[in-house]
């Protein structure tokens, strides 16, 4: 896809509140859930990886360090206009890049139902049981690095 651009929006940046939007836009307000502040600013430490299509925020990904050498991705969405382009995929793999280049040696995310297959595609496997999370059905995945 071209203009498409992948990098690290710095916390408070204009790219980082612009994610917040989007974040509400395709993860909250179907479930009519808001954000409450201090749970934001929690996320100062968190890697805030944003999709730009000229110099829009269309895609937004955080990853936060659980462990030493694991990260957890979440709060992953894509603008529903943009959904379905590839989009997800390149910020699976910058992410991966990434937690490599920062000698990670897994991700583990929280996938809804309906990104599974999407997860699984990318290498992602399954691992525990169903679990219910802000409403949804989720499992737990990982990818060994």
């Amino acid at each position: 896809m071209q203009n498409l651009n992948i990098e690290i929006a710095k916390f408070g940046s204009r790219n980082q509140i612009q994610s917040i939007g989007l974040r509400h836009e395709v993860l909250r307000k179907p479930l009519h859930l808001v954000f409450v502040p201090n749970s934001l600013l929690k996320e100062e430490n968190d890697t805030h990886i944003v999709a730009l299509m000229d110099n829009l925020v269309v895609g937004v990904m955080l990853l936060t360090q659980i462990y030493s050498n694991v990260l957890k991705m979440r709060q992953v969405a894509v603008s529903e206009k943009y959904q379905s382009k590839g989009i997800g995929q390149k910020m699976v793999d910058f992410a991966k890049n990434l937690a490599i280049e920062n000698n990670c040696k897994k991700i583990e995310l929280h996938a809804r139902e309906t990104a599974v297959e999407f997860y699984l595609n990318l290498g992602y496997e399954k691992v525990g049981e169903w679990f219910e999370e802000v409403g949804l059905g989720h499992w737990k995945m990982v990818k060994e690095l």
